[in-house]
């Protein structure tokens, strides 16, 4: 059985091609700790937006890798021997097969990108 997360993720692509994507729209509703919502496929791969304040879990993607760009707050990516700050305007990729955890003490918003297969919630060890 699949561990349950008080996440909402909104794996649903929101934004159509030659459609304005208004983020700034999308934070001003965004009422949970911990939302993500697909904004638009590219070829492959899909734009998230992050909405994030609190914790991630400890998890690994065995065939994704992720890409992390902060719009606004802090982004802390913990790995086992490090941990990555991204600042606003700063960007980090996670290779796949890493264990990681992300978490924010602030409300941060962060746009991410990721192959449109990936369970965002990984593999947990």
């Amino acid at each position: 059985m699949k561990k349950e997360f008080n996440y909402k993720q909104r794996m649903d692509i929101k934004y159509d091609h030659q459609t304005l994507i208004d983020v700034n729209e999308i934070i001003r509703e965004c009422k949970d700790k911990w939302f993500n919502q697909t904004l638009t496929k590219v070829n492959g791969s899909v734009v998230r937006i992050g909405i994030v304040e609190g914790e991630y879990h400890w998890h690994k993607h065995d065939n994704d890798d992720e890409f992390f760009f902060v719009l606004s707050g802090q982004l802390f990516i913990d790995l086992e021997d490090k941990t990555i700050v991204l600042n606003p305007n700063e960007g980090a990729t996670i290779s796949k097969g890493v264990m990681h955890k992300t978490r924010a003490f602030q409300k941060t918003v962060m746009l991410m990108v990721e192959s449109d297969t990936i369970d965002p919630i990984g593999e947990l060890e």
